[in-house]
């Protein structure tokens, strides 16, 4: 299959790319890079061996979006643009609601005019909301989120859902993400932040690096075996792997739409996180515990039975295997991507 990868040079999407082409397919990437840097793609090509076309365009341009889609007949498209920090979506609510749903429905509107059938979305395990019991199922409903970033995946799947029987033959594969961290084990590609990070593993991957003097642990005294927040931490490729397994599941699924959670189904701590990074440097890694944030939930993690049973998927790299190459990443690229 020929695919368009929104948002390929990102974090997962770079990742997603390697598997499509080492699957066989055809993969091409188009990002405005806002969030991200245009040499990821040399890297990609020279890891992978091949040219992958990429488009620098603004996916809330319905005609640009749409001319790209005249341009290139492709088989499928798995989207992963879009604005991703929570803290930032409070304060820029309305940028998050624009860029990340009208991204989606330029997206959408050129598969139909343009007869693509195949959608793999990039949702979140933040529509589960707060009142979701643990582990977190496909099945619970309703789908709320406690900030815009997630109302805009909440959002988005409703779209999805509302417009897929409309269009003939288009089926669509929501990837509900659970925590996404270590990188390639190249050790050329990862993730990349703008700023300060959002996300643990990044913060500690840039205090061992020393561009961070040391960890906020927001929070000791939850209800949890060492008092800290458990996540449901898998391997970016793991999850480049699952969307591989969803696209080409697409064509088996009987309902239109189907949401399947990425995750490993275990709650891993912010203490067992820093102290398998702090095993892949090799020394010990300043922290302070701060007061807990709004907001964060004690615990997080997935039912994976549907993605295991269905796509036959299942993730299986460990903790200690997440930071070994996400420490390698930062290590040899302590500022990131170079910028161009």
């Amino acid at each position: 299959m020929r695919v368009l990868v929104s948002g390929g040079a990102g974090y997962i999407g770079p990742h997603t790319v390697l598997a499509l082409l080492a699957a066989g397919h055809e993969a091409v990437i188009v990002d405005d890079l806002s969030n991200s840097k245009a040499s990821v793609l040399n890297r990609l090509e020279s890891l992978s061996g091949q040219h992958i076309p990429m488009h620098s365009i603004d996916l809330t341009d319905r005609d640009k979006t749409d001319q790209i889609f005249a341009e290139t007949a492709f088989d499928a498209v798995i989207h992963f643009a879009g604005f991703k920090a929570v803290g930032e979506s409070v304060e820029k609510p309305l940028e998050y609601y624009e860029n990340n749903l009208d991204s989606t429905l330029s997206i959408v509107r050129a598969m139909r005019r343009h007869d693509v059938t195949k959608l793999v979305f990039s949702s979140s395990a933040t529509v589960y909301g707060p009142r979701a019991p643990l582990p977190y199922s496909e099945e619970w409903w309703p789908l709320e989120a406690t900030n815009p970033y997630g109302w805009t995946k909440v959002m988005n799947e409703q779209v999805l859902r509302d417009v897929a029987p409309t269009i003939p033959g288009l089926k669509v594969a929501l990837l509900r993400y659970f925590n996404p961290i270590g990188s390639h084990p190249s050790g050329q590609i990862g993730e990349d932040p703008n700023g300060i990070p959002n996300n643990l593993l990044p913060f500690i991957a840039q205090v061992a690096v020393g561009r961070r003097e040391k960890l906020m642990i927001f929070g000791d005294d939850y209800d949890t075996p060492d008092g800290t927040c458990l996540r449901d931490y898998i391997h970016v490729e793991d999850l480049a792997l699952g969307h591989l397994a969803a696209l080409e599941h697409l064509d088996s699924m009987k309902e239109p739409v189907r949401a399947f959670n990425l995750g490993t189904g275990q709650g891993v701590s912010v203490f067992e996180v820093l102290r398998a990074f702090e095993k892949a440097v090799g020394r010990a890694l300043p922290y302070e515990v701060a007061p807990r944030r709004a907001g964060d939930l004690a615990e997080s993690y997935a039912d994976p039975t549907r993605a295991e049973q269905e796509l036959g998927w299942k993730a299986t790299k460990s903790i200690d295997d997440m930071c070994a190459d996400a420490w390698r990443w930062q290590r040899e690229n302590p500022m990131g991507y170079p910028a161009g």
